[in-house]
């Protein structure tokens, strides 16, 4: 059939007939599928594109991106990613760490397996104190550089709120700017910056009674009070504050339960789903009702069971002191 064309066609169009068959034979095998992560297991995985011609794939750089070859159906490429653990034939796109760019607070490491990988490593050198710090997940860190790279690990919104140990007390917290401590309802030491204006509350629908039986307009009325306070006050319930004989008087908003508090003859209503991870030997607490409990987690399931309101005396055994 090419020889019969040859005889009819003009030598100009041959060529870029020629031209043409020899383009759609480089695209057909250059077309494949662009991933943007290899497995452990080898295989691509995490499907970005198909379509793409390897080049076009690896262009943007990005560490991880990896292309195949093979042109097959979309069904073909489902049971891939499904039931095998990716494609296989997997091509990364970098072999080595030349031109990776890992982005600030990362560099570029070839792992066990000789393979290109971003692994956390901020930059420590401005750090002045050298000391632990106390994060704002409530975490002790050894150094700010800890922190830094646990933060680059997954935790992006971590950052350092003030230098030392974390601390049940703010006695010795020294807050950075203009932040102010506050102890919360577990007993820890958080810096925390003060909303001192509030917007006027003209609905009793927004109304919260503290845990101090103070009512307070709105929660941020609550939040200035406790900020000011410098420890939490807590919301015992919704509404106005009332005389409240019992917890019958009292209506809890849904998925919590009233607790009384015997001393200060006043209700609270609390959540009680929570379920307590294997306590370690030095979570014990000792209570109010002068009871050690192996956690503050567990101390809380066994208020809720009696439905009175237990807060922590101290840590440790109620026998220790």
């Amino acid at each position: 059939m090419f020889g019969m064309l040859k005889h009819h066609l003009h030598p100009g169009i041959l060529l870029l007939f020629m031209w043409l068959c020899h383009l759609m034979e480089h695209q057909k095998v250059q077309a494949g599928n662009c991933w943007l992560q290899q497995g452990k297991n080898g295989r691509c995985q995490v499907l970005y594109m198909p379509g793409m011609s390897r080049e076009e794939c690896c262009r943007s750089g990005r560490l991880g991106t990896s292309w195949t070859e093979e042109d097959v159906p979309n069904s073909t490429l489902f049971r891939w990613m499904i039931f095998n653990g990716g494609a296989p034939n997997c091509i990364p796109c970098k072999e080595t760490c030349d031109n990776v760019d890992c982005g600030p607070g990362k560099r570029c490491k070839m792992n066990r397996r000789s393979k290109p990988r971003c692994v956390c490593a901020p930059d420590c050198s401005n750090i002045t104190w050298k000391g632990p710090v106390c994060g704002t997940d409530g975490k002790t860190y050894k150094d700010e550089c800890a922190l830094l790279k646990a933060k680059c690990k997954g935790h992006p919104d971590l950052d350092v709120q003030y230098q030392g140990k974390c601390k049940k007390t703010c006695r010795d917290v020294l807050c950075p700017g203009s932040s102010t401590c506050v102890v919360d309802q577990t007993n820890n030491a958080y810096c925390v910056t003060c909303n001192r204006i509030c917007p006027e509350v003209t609905s009793p629908e927004h109304y919260l009674c503290g845990n101090d039986g103070i009512i307070y307009a709105s929660a941020c009325h609550l939040r200035r009070a406790t900020c000011l306070l410098g420890r939490s006050i807590g919301v015992a319930y919704e509404g106005k504050c009332i005389k409240a004989k019992s917890c019958e008087d009292i209506q809890c908003s849904a998925g919590k339960k009233c607790l009384w508090d015997a001393r200060m003859s006043r209700g609270r209503c609390s959540l009680c789903d929570e379920t307590c991870p294997e306590s370690r030997t030095d979570e014990a607490v000792c209570a109010s009702d002068n009871t050690t409990y192996p956690s503050e987690c567990a101390m809380k399931q066994a208020a809720c069971s009696m439905g009175v309101l237990l807060e922590i005396k101290h840590a440790g055994s109620c026998n220790c002191k």
